[in-house]
């Protein structure tokens, strides 16, 4: 676990590893607050936690460097708590484990972290340095980006004095986002009432794991499978041709990953249950096919469990698949004049069926406000004619490109005197806090930049280690450089 203390910059890897340490799932971050907060007394700097859980921390500039515009360096504290099956991981007690492997950094059955821990510490990695030269330097670790982003949300007008915004949860090197998505949470649910099994009826468990997940902004146009998705073609035909009803149905838990597993459990009339079992195999090859150049190996299976007592009414099963059938899922469409970029999409992203009450999560995204809005509207449709609930939460802007940018054009012009070659610019489907702190601070000049991280939100998550000394690299020329105010 403390091979990684040794990389290069020692700085930022110990830093991080020193973040993988206390546990920090999006929710549960007094732990991680506390550290960052005993890290910079340690230090020397001021910090504090403000009124939304986000901590604050401020170094005055260097001897010369008064006159330069303040910098703020901007990353999340929490992480998405993602685990395989067989892992015992407690996220919120136990360490992540680190590993290298070959050239990157990854996690021992779990997600890595690196997403935004990374980011944090750089940030820690400036706080510390008595060496560095820059002028005013702040550093904002935002809370609960990956549920909502909550701490850039709640974030105090006012509290921050700096000119220059330096987002650090890019996850690409040599590229620097300059524009992102907005979003929306769309919640819908269902109240009903169980109604009795059949007594002889048998049950089953169906299970579709193996699937790759991901980010659903980063890597929503790769094609992968939606776990529930994939789950509702199957349970269709099983009620169509085999006399199955629905118990229950989980499948996802983060409203920003694509579901990369889903098990339901379905009660059928005894003698059906070999018949079904020998129709799974078959889904099992198909979907296998279906993906076979995006996914590597999905596992759907069946097996036998004991019946519940109740099960979902039948009008209301219906209702509930043809909503799950009907919803749109993956990228709705591109970018006009950034034909290879994404433009809207939406993920269904969590769906719980059991006891008596439905509830289903998705996250739409757009980086044009009138098509959010679209999407959210044709999913909000698609949910009331199943009789559920719709409500709407979260939203956030895009952030629109400025390619007149000072710091932009600082960034590329350091870039090429130390790398010999162009970065490029780049807009992300993702969304970043950049949008929302912009609402609150629009004077500020953004740009988001990062180490490449490749799979966030999975457990094969993992950090190009070879990209992070040069990140340090020209985070530190930059400082340097800042504008005179």
């Amino acid at each position: 676990m403390s091979e990684i203390k040794n990389l290069n910059p020692e700085c930022i890897w110990r830093n991080f590893d020193a973040l993988t340490q206390v546990p920090r799932p999006s929710g549960h971050l007094e732990k991680v607050q506390h550290m960052l907060l005993e890290f910079a007394a340690r230090v020397g700097v001021e910090a504090f936690k403000d009124a939304a859980g986000n901590i604050v921390m401020r170094k005055p500039a260097s001897p010369g460097m008064e006159n330069r515009k303040g910098i703020i360096l901007q990353a999340h504290m929490d992480m998405v708590p993602q685990k395989s099956n067989d892992s015992n991981h407690n996220f919120e007690t136990d360490p992540i484990q680190t590993y290298i492997d070959g050239e990157w950094v990854k996690a021992k059955g779990t997600t890595l972290g690196a997403d935004n821990g990374i980011g944090v510490a750089a940030i820690m990695s400036v706080m510390e340095d008595k060496t560095l030269v820059h002028g005013p330097v702040e550093g904002l670790i935002t809370a609960d980006e990956e549920t909502g982003m909550f701490g850039a949300n709640d974030l105090p007008e006012g509290e921050l004095n700096g000119d220059i915004l330096l987002n650090l949860d890019s996850e690409t090197w040599g590229k620097f986002v300059i524009g992102s998505a907005g979003g929306v949470d769309i919640t819908a649910t269902l109240d009903y009432k169980e109604v009795e099994t059949d007594k002889e009826d048998a049950a089953v468990k169906v299970v579709i794991k193996g699937l790759k997940g991901g980010h659903s902004g980063l890597e929503i146009n790769e094609g992968r499978g939606n776990a529930n998705k994939l789950m509702a073609r199957f349970v269709h035909e099983a009620i169509a041709e085999y006399g199955a009803r629905l118990a229950t149905w989980h499948g996802g838990n983060m409203r920003n990953a694509i579901p990369f597993e889903c098990s339901t459990v379905l009660t059928l009339p005894k003698e059906n249950v070999e018949a079904l079992k020998e129709d799974v195999a078959e889904w099992c090859a198909l979907f296998n096919n279906e993906y076979r150049t995006i996914e590597e190996n999905i596992q759907f299976f069946a097996e036998d469990v004991d019946a519940p007592a109740t099960q979902v009414p039948e009008e209301i099963q219906d209702n509930l698949l043809d909503a799950i059938y009907g919803c749109h899922n993956g990228v709705l469409r591109m970018i006009p004049v950034f034909p290879s970029v994404v433009e809207t999409s939406s993920n269904l992203a969590i769906i719980d069926i059991e006891g008596g009450h439905a509830y289903f999560k998705l996250l739409a995204r757009s980086s044009r406000e009138s098509m959010r809005d679209y999407i959210a509207a044709t999913l909000e449709s698609t949910f009331s004619m199943a009789g559920m609930k719709v409500e709407m939460s979260g939203e956030y802007g895009g952030w629109d490109p400025n390619t007149d940018s000072e710091i932009l054009h600082l960034l590329e012009k350091n870039y090429r005197e130390l790398f010999n070659e162009e970065a490029i610019e780049q807009v992300d489907h993702a969304g970043l806090e950049c949008s929302v702190i912009l609402g609150k601070y629009p004077h500020l000049d953004v740009v988001s930049l990062g180490p490449t991280m490749r799979s966030p939100h999975t457990t094969t998550e993992r950090c190009l280690i070879s990209t992070v000394a040069p990140f340090w690299e020209l985070l530190k020329k930059t400082m340097a450089e800042a504008p005179v105010k």
